[in-house]
Protein backbone atom coordinates (compact mmCIF):
# COMPACT_ATOMS: atom_id res chain seq x y z
CA UNK A 1 0.00 0.00 0.00
CA UNK A 2 1.05 3.50 -0.63
CA UNK A 3 1.52 6.31 1.78
CA UNK A 4 2.47 9.57 1.07
CA UNK A 5 5.28 11.07 3.24
CA UNK A 6 6.20 15.10 3.71
CA UNK A 7 10.12 15.64 4.01
CA UNK A 8 11.47 17.02 6.90
CA UNK A 9 12.53 20.55 6.00
CA UNK A 10 16.09 20.83 5.94
CA UNK A 11 17.94 21.95 9.16
CA UNK A 12 22.06 21.50 10.50
CA UNK A 13 22.44 18.10 11.80
CA UNK A 14 22.21 18.18 16.22
CA UNK A 15 25.84 17.15 17.29
CA UNK A 16 27.38 16.38 21.06
CA UNK A 17 29.43 19.59 21.03
CA UNK A 18 26.63 21.15 19.77
CA UNK A 19 24.21 20.49 22.62
CA UNK A 20 27.33 21.75 24.73
CA UNK A 21 26.81 25.17 22.91
CA UNK A 22 23.29 25.19 23.19
CA UNK A 23 24.05 24.88 27.06
CA UNK A 24 26.57 27.77 26.63
CA UNK A 25 24.36 29.81 24.81
CA UNK A 26 21.07 28.92 27.42
CA UNK A 27 18.82 27.99 24.44
CA UNK A 28 16.83 24.45 25.47
CA UNK A 29 17.73 21.33 24.64
CA UNK A 30 14.09 19.25 23.52
CA UNK A 31 14.72 15.45 23.40
CA UNK A 32 11.56 12.95 23.31
CA UNK A 33 11.77 9.30 23.21
CA UNK A 34 10.92 7.38 20.20
CA UNK A 35 10.76 3.40 19.12
CA UNK A 36 10.01 3.88 15.75
CA UNK A 37 10.69 5.20 12.11
CA UNK A 38 7.14 6.77 11.65
CA UNK A 39 7.40 8.88 15.45
CA UNK A 40 11.21 9.47 14.62
CA UNK A 41 9.98 10.94 11.64
CA UNK A 42 7.58 13.46 13.53
CA UNK A 43 10.30 14.12 16.23
CA UNK A 44 12.30 15.20 12.79
CA UNK A 45 9.95 17.53 11.27
CA UNK A 46 9.15 18.64 14.68
CA UNK A 47 12.65 20.04 15.03
CA UNK A 48 13.24 17.57 18.46
CA UNK A 49 17.32 18.01 19.23
CA UNK A 50 16.99 14.37 20.85
CA UNK A 51 15.87 11.60 20.26
CA UNK A 52 16.21 8.66 22.81
CA UNK A 53 15.65 5.27 22.12
CA UNK A 54 14.83 4.63 25.80
CA UNK A 55 14.25 0.66 27.54
CA UNK A 56 11.10 2.14 28.44
CA UNK A 57 10.22 0.85 25.36
CA UNK A 58 9.83 -2.18 27.65
CA UNK A 59 6.80 -0.61 29.54
CA UNK A 60 4.95 0.95 26.84
CA UNK A 61 5.89 -0.85 23.70
CA UNK A 62 6.45 -4.64 24.96
CA UNK A 63 4.04 -3.97 27.95
CA UNK A 64 6.06 -5.13 30.80
CA UNK A 65 6.14 -4.08 34.44
CA UNK A 66 9.72 -2.38 34.08
CA UNK A 67 12.33 -2.31 32.22
CA UNK A 68 14.29 -4.87 33.64
CA UNK A 69 13.66 -7.54 30.98
CA UNK A 70 14.36 -5.60 28.01
CA UNK A 71 17.83 -6.91 25.89
CA UNK A 72 20.34 -5.59 23.72
CA UNK A 73 18.87 -6.97 20.66
CA UNK A 74 15.96 -5.58 21.60
CA UNK A 75 17.53 -2.29 22.04
CA UNK A 76 19.44 -2.33 18.30
CA UNK A 77 16.62 -3.13 16.84
CA UNK A 78 14.30 -0.22 18.00
CA UNK A 79 17.36 2.16 17.52
CA UNK A 80 18.04 0.63 13.85
CA UNK A 81 14.25 1.59 13.27
CA UNK A 82 14.21 4.73 14.78
CA UNK A 83 17.58 5.74 13.06
CA UNK A 84 15.99 5.00 9.27
CA UNK A 85 12.97 8.02 10.27
CA UNK A 86 16.24 10.71 11.24
CA UNK A 87 18.33 13.14 9.39
CA UNK A 88 19.47 16.36 11.95
CA UNK A 89 18.12 15.04 15.24
CA UNK A 90 20.60 13.43 17.46
CA UNK A 91 19.74 9.91 18.38
CA UNK A 92 20.82 8.31 21.65
CA UNK A 93 19.92 4.94 23.07
CA UNK A 94 20.03 3.50 25.97
CA UNK A 95 22.18 0.32 27.49
CA UNK A 96 19.49 -2.45 29.37
CA UNK A 97 19.71 -3.72 32.67
CA UNK A 98 22.96 -5.46 33.28
CA UNK A 99 24.73 -4.44 29.85
CA UNK A 100 27.00 -2.23 31.83
CA UNK A 101 28.08 -5.16 34.38
CA UNK A 102 31.50 -4.79 33.63
CA UNK A 103 33.71 -2.98 30.71
CA UNK A 104 33.92 -5.44 28.24
CA UNK A 105 29.74 -6.21 28.18
CA UNK A 106 29.46 -2.29 28.06
CA UNK A 107 31.59 -2.06 25.32
CA UNK A 108 29.95 -4.50 23.50
CA UNK A 109 26.66 -3.63 23.64
CA UNK A 110 27.84 0.47 22.74
CA UNK A 111 29.63 -1.10 19.98
CA UNK A 112 26.69 -2.93 18.78
CA UNK A 113 23.80 0.57 19.60
CA UNK A 114 26.23 2.91 17.81
CA UNK A 115 27.46 0.61 14.76
CA UNK A 116 24.28 -1.58 13.92
CA UNK A 117 21.86 0.73 15.78
CA UNK A 118 23.52 3.88 14.40
CA UNK A 119 23.03 6.05 17.73
CA UNK A 120 25.33 9.13 18.23
CA UNK A 121 25.39 8.63 21.97
CA UNK A 122 24.60 5.57 24.44
CA UNK A 123 23.43 6.14 27.86
CA UNK A 124 23.67 4.45 31.17
CA UNK A 125 22.07 4.48 34.61
CA UNK A 126 24.17 5.11 37.58
CA UNK A 127 27.38 6.64 39.15
CA UNK A 128 29.88 5.03 41.26
CA UNK A 129 31.26 1.75 39.31
CA UNK A 130 29.72 3.05 36.47
CA UNK A 131 31.85 6.01 36.15
CA UNK A 132 34.74 3.31 35.56
CA UNK A 133 32.51 2.57 32.30
CA UNK A 134 32.04 5.46 31.68
CA UNK A 135 35.19 6.62 31.39
CA UNK A 136 35.61 3.79 29.53
CA UNK A 137 33.44 4.67 26.78
CA UNK A 138 34.67 8.04 26.35
CA UNK A 139 38.57 6.82 25.72
CA UNK A 140 37.15 5.33 22.98
CA UNK A 141 34.97 8.24 21.70
CA UNK A 142 31.54 6.69 22.08
CA UNK A 143 29.72 9.56 23.52
CA UNK A 144 27.76 9.12 26.64
CA UNK A 145 24.73 10.35 28.38
CA UNK A 146 24.42 9.44 32.28
CA UNK A 147 21.09 8.91 34.03
CA UNK A 148 20.67 10.12 38.09
CA UNK A 149 18.02 10.61 40.34
CA UNK A 150 15.06 7.83 39.58
CA UNK A 151 17.10 4.86 37.62
CA UNK A 152 14.56 3.12 36.48
CA UNK A 153 16.40 -0.31 36.04
CA UNK A 154 17.32 0.33 40.24
CA UNK A 155 13.94 -0.01 41.27
CA UNK A 156 13.94 -3.34 42.91
CA UNK A 157 16.32 -1.33 45.04
CA UNK A 158 14.41 2.04 45.60
CA UNK A 159 10.98 -0.32 46.24
CA UNK A 160 9.43 1.50 43.50
CA UNK A 161 9.75 4.74 41.63
CA UNK A 162 10.15 7.53 44.11
CA UNK A 163 11.59 10.87 44.03
CA UNK A 164 15.09 10.49 44.82
CA UNK A 165 17.72 13.59 46.58
CA UNK A 166 14.78 14.75 49.14
CA UNK A 167 16.96 14.38 52.17
CA UNK A 168 20.09 16.14 52.65
CA UNK A 169 22.48 13.37 52.82
CA UNK A 170 21.10 11.87 49.87
CA UNK A 171 20.94 15.28 47.78
CA UNK A 172 24.54 15.90 48.08
CA UNK A 173 25.51 12.05 46.95
CA UNK A 174 23.45 12.91 44.00
CA UNK A 175 25.04 15.99 43.53
CA UNK A 176 28.67 14.45 44.33
CA UNK A 177 27.42 11.43 41.85
CA UNK A 178 26.68 13.96 38.88
CA UNK A 179 30.00 15.86 39.28
CA UNK A 180 31.87 12.24 39.15
CA UNK A 181 29.88 11.03 36.03
CA UNK A 182 30.88 14.54 34.50
CA UNK A 183 34.15 14.05 35.26
CA UNK A 184 34.57 10.34 34.30
CA UNK A 185 33.81 11.88 30.63
CA UNK A 186 29.83 11.69 30.37
CA UNK A 187 28.45 14.36 27.68
CA UNK A 188 25.32 14.82 28.79
CA UNK A 189 23.13 14.14 31.86
CA UNK A 190 19.27 13.18 32.52
CA UNK A 191 18.09 13.70 35.97
CA UNK A 192 15.04 11.94 36.70
CA UNK A 193 12.43 12.74 39.39
CA UNK A 194 14.63 14.88 41.25
CA UNK A 195 13.53 17.75 43.72
CA UNK A 196 13.67 21.14 41.33
CA UNK A 197 16.22 23.13 43.55
CA UNK A 198 18.64 20.50 43.55
CA UNK A 199 18.32 19.89 39.96
CA UNK A 200 18.91 23.32 39.37
CA UNK A 201 21.65 23.39 41.50
CA UNK A 202 23.21 20.84 39.80
CA UNK A 203 22.14 21.94 36.54
CA UNK A 204 24.49 25.56 37.40
CA UNK A 205 27.58 23.71 38.85
CA UNK A 206 28.29 21.02 35.82
CA UNK A 207 29.55 22.26 32.28
CA UNK A 208 27.79 19.10 30.69
CA UNK A 209 24.27 20.00 29.81
CA UNK A 210 21.29 18.50 31.93
CA UNK A 211 17.94 17.13 30.63
CA UNK A 212 15.23 16.96 33.49
CA UNK A 213 12.23 14.81 33.11
CA UNK A 214 10.00 15.52 36.81
CA UNK A 215 13.52 17.55 37.45
CA UNK A 216 11.72 21.09 37.07
CA UNK A 217 12.09 24.10 34.47
CA UNK A 218 15.90 24.67 36.01
CA UNK A 219 17.75 22.23 33.41
CA UNK A 220 19.26 22.96 30.30
CA UNK A 221 16.29 20.86 28.74
CA UNK A 222 13.80 18.55 29.01
CA UNK A 223 13.22 14.81 28.19
CA UNK A 224 9.32 12.73 28.04
CA UNK A 225 7.96 9.35 27.19
CA UNK A 226 6.64 10.24 23.64
CA UNK A 227 3.39 8.37 24.33
CA UNK A 228 3.01 10.01 28.19
CA UNK A 229 3.63 13.11 26.17
CA UNK A 230 0.64 12.56 23.87
CA UNK A 231 -1.35 11.05 26.42
CA UNK A 232 -1.71 7.49 24.61
CA UNK A 233 0.02 5.56 28.10
CA UNK A 234 -2.51 3.65 29.33
CA UNK A 235 -2.97 3.84 33.23
CA UNK A 236 -2.53 6.74 35.60
CA UNK A 237 -0.04 9.83 34.14
CA UNK A 238 3.50 10.64 35.80
CA UNK A 239 2.87 13.73 37.47
CA UNK A 240 5.20 15.24 35.63
CA UNK A 241 3.90 14.60 32.14
CA UNK A 242 1.56 16.35 30.57
CA UNK A 243 -0.91 15.49 27.78
CA UNK A 244 0.08 17.68 24.87
CA UNK A 245 -2.35 16.06 22.41
CA UNK A 246 -5.41 17.62 23.93
CA UNK A 247 -6.73 20.09 22.13
CA UNK A 248 -3.82 20.08 19.81
CA UNK A 249 -5.85 17.81 17.24
CA UNK A 250 -2.80 15.92 15.56
CA UNK A 251 0.72 14.01 17.15
CA UNK A 252 2.92 16.58 14.66
CA UNK A 253 0.93 19.47 16.14
CA UNK A 254 1.14 18.04 19.94
CA UNK A 255 4.86 17.51 19.16
CA UNK A 256 5.94 20.85 17.98
CA UNK A 257 3.48 22.79 21.07
CA UNK A 258 5.75 20.28 23.60
CA UNK A 259 8.91 21.72 21.98
CA UNK A 260 7.70 25.21 21.94
CA UNK A 261 6.73 24.99 25.34
CA UNK A 262 10.18 23.55 26.57
CA UNK A 263 12.19 26.13 24.54
CA UNK A 264 10.02 28.76 25.72
CA UNK A 265 10.44 27.53 29.57
CA UNK A 266 6.97 26.92 29.60
CA UNK A 267 6.99 23.29 30.49
CA UNK A 268 7.24 21.78 33.28
CA UNK A 269 5.13 23.84 35.71
CA UNK A 270 5.34 24.03 39.45
CA UNK A 271 2.84 21.01 38.75
CA UNK A 272 4.84 19.06 36.73
CA UNK A 273 8.22 19.05 39.96
CA UNK A 274 8.84 18.24 43.10
CA UNK A 275 10.33 20.36 45.72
Amino acid sequence: MYVETTSAPARKPVTVPGLGAMKAEGRKIVMLTAYDASFAAQLETAGVDVALVGDSLGMVVQGRSSTLPVTVDDMVYHTAAVARGLAATLLVADLPFMSDRDVPAAMAAATRLVAEGGAAMVKIEGAGRICEVIAALAERDIPVCGHLGLTPQSVNKFGGYKVQGKTDAAAEKLFADAQAVEAAGADLLVLECVPSALAARITQALTIPVIGIGAGVGCDGQVLVVYDMLGLTPGKRPKFSKDFLAGQGSIPSAIRAYADDVRAGAFPGPEHSFS
